[in-house]
């Protein structure tokens, strides 16, 4: 496969933004082995972000002949207070993960899983830890702490000071130890990616390339903005991100056709609108990603059926209002419904449902 074809399965949505893309080429064209990875915490149910979404991009980085890790952060997930801070429910809902990522396509065979608890048993993990608290200010520290879903003024505890010293420890560490180039993460853990960047030269350290993907905004629509990100707009993906703590923002990977249908239908999405819709991002980061067409089933007198050939063909037709919100929210329920059903098999019996039952019996922590 050519350097091109590689660069363009990688940049295929949800990638958002590569730093940097010079860097990336030429690590394309220099090394034969390249190593990604993706971390997480496991604190709760997934949905199509964490599920979906995921397992999308991983699959591209796999087409594109470059390694995965998947990172599971049971640690992180212990300081940022996830089950209240229960290491057996937060390590039982990081095998639930693993099963959830093989529902939603993620060839487990093909990729590396490694437990931020293994991680850590290493000498170097800590000298390495202690070396980025002695070259980054405090202030820098808690600009990163929005890594854990945090803004600057709601750290009252330590731990959320050492959150973001120990993920950029990982970033080396997993590439002094497993190989790791790309730091493939979603645009809510850019700072910590950023402050990687600019300690790697006084530890002596290659900097990490960092693709950060897009985040799926919640059901909700647009809601009050937080101080995520000098950003605005980076500020805004974060705040009005799908989340787990927020079930009515999320379609779970294990809800039923009926509760996919009522959540679509009571979603936000104003006529015309593009930014900001739920339901347009469903289709462009999930469904065009799974399917080459769509078909919008719409009443004879309003023109009956639209069978749709992109994304980008959808956009403009809805834009120009050519597509009703009701007719687009159908089409989305339907092909939903399609993608998550073998999802739903998957977790019916056995290991899945057990680790399932315990993760959605527990209770969830912010």
């Amino acid at each position: 496969m050519d350097l091109e074809k590689r660069l363009e399965i990688i940049k295929k949505p949800p990638t958002e933004e590569i730093i940097t893309e010079s860097e990336l080429i030429e690590l394309l064209q220099s090394k034969d082995k390249i190593v990604a990875y993706d971390g997480f915490e496991p604190s709760g149910l997934m949905h199509l972000g964490s599920g979906i979404l995921r397992a999308i991009k991983i699959q591209d980085f796999l087409e594109a002949k470059i390694d995965f890790i998947l990172y599971i952060a049971d640690w992180f997930a212990y300081l940022n207070n996830k089950f209240g801070g229960n290491l057996e429910l937060i390590r039982k809902a990081g095998e639930y993960f693993i099963e959830g990522w093989k529902a939603c396509g993620v060839d487990v065979s093909k990729v590396k899983l490694v437990w931020a608890s293994e991680l850590i048993k290493d000498n170097e993990y800590w000298e390495t830890f202690l070396k980025i608290s002695k070259v980054v200010t405090l202030k820098r520290v808690l600009r990163a702490v929005t890594i854990a879903g945090r803004t600057e003024a709601e750290v009252k505890e330590p731990s959320l000071i050492i959150y973001p010293l120990m993920q950029a420890t990982d970033i080396f560490m997993l590439n002094d130890k497993r190989g790791v180039d790309i730091c493939q993460l979603g645009m809510d853990q850019r700072k910590v990616n950023m402050l990687a960047r600019e300690v790697a030269e006084a530890l002596g350290k290659r900097k990490p390339i960092a693709i950060h993907h897009h985040l799926l905004i919640g059901l909700q629509g647009p809601t009050k903005m937080k101080s995520f990100d000098e950003d605005e707009k980076i500020s805004a993906q974060i705040s009005f991100k799908m989340s787990k703590s927020i079930p009515k923002s999320a379609i779970f990977i294990h809800d039923t056709e009926e509760e996919v249908r009522e959540k679509i239908l009571n979603a936000y999405c104003l006529p015309k609108q593009i930014e900001n819709n739920p339901i347009i991002e469903i289709f462009k980061y999930i469904i065009f990603r799974k399917f080459d067409s769509v078909l919008i089933k719409r009443e004879e007198k309003y023109g009956g059926k639209l069978e749709i050939q992109s994304y980008s063909e959808l956009e403009k037709l809805y834009s120009e209002g050519k597509i009703h919100p009701l007719d687009l929210k159908n089409a989305c329920i339907e092909y939903l419904n399609l993608i998550l059903e073998p999802v739903r098999k998957h977790f019916e019996k056995g290991k899945a449902r057990e680790l399932y039952e315990i993760v959605k019996n527990a209770q969830i922590t912010r």
